[in-house]
């Protein structure tokens, strides 16, 4: 496969997660490089592995989990996203926002938005694509846009400063979630 091709379908793999990256970049009140690096790392690695995953998988797991991943995606993003509309409306003021630097939810938001370059790798292995170079482009290139879209997003939560940011976040989390059900449900 040559690498337009590779690249074409990496930047196609990352626009999930880089819309994530740049809610996260408007949640975060007080961003720094380590953040940035953190998310854009969690987004890329996750990327990188899931293509990996699925060519080690094959043909035999595509109809497993080709009718079910769109589900997951959907449900993984709109819990997450539910949860931060809920907490930035709720009218306590000790409560605890999600927020995109925690392990755990980065782990979800990662897991989320990779499941996509599975099913990618599966293909891959049916097609015979080298998946070692394939997937160090796809973790690159989603890495790069992550770690861009955090600044992005935090740009953007000055220009929201009275706006709930964490609002406009999670329906933006909500919005991946069905646009993801949507496109697999169209098919």
């Amino acid at each position: 496969m040559e690498i337009i091709t590779v690249l074409l379908i990496a930047i196609g793999l990352a626009m999930d997660a880089l819309s994530v990256s740049i809610t996260s970049g408007i949640t975060i009140k007080e961003i720094r490089l380590v953040d940035a690096l953190k998310i854009g790392g969690a987004f890329g690695l996750f990327q990188f592995i899931m293509p990996l995953i699925g060519w080690v998988a094959g043909s035999s797991l595509k109809e497993l989990i080709s009718g079910v991943d769109h589900w997951i995606a959907f449900a993984l993003l709109a819990f997450i996203g539910g949860k931060m509309v809920y907490e930035s409306i709720k009218e306590d003021t000790n409560k605890k926002k999600i927020n995109p630097r925690h392990n755990g939810t980065l782990l979800v938001l990662a897991v989320s938005t990779s499941i996509d370059a599975l099913a990618v790798g599966i293909g891959f292995s049916i097609l015979n694509i080298n998946i070692i170079f394939s997937s160090v482009i796809i973790g690159l290139v989603t890495f790069l846009l992550s770690f861009l879209g955090v600044f992005v997003g935090n740009g953007l939560r000055h220009l929201l400063e009275k706006a709930k940011t964490e609002v406009i976040g999670g329906l933006i989390l909500i919005g991946i979630g069905l646009k993801i059900l949507i496109e697999h449900l169209t098919r």
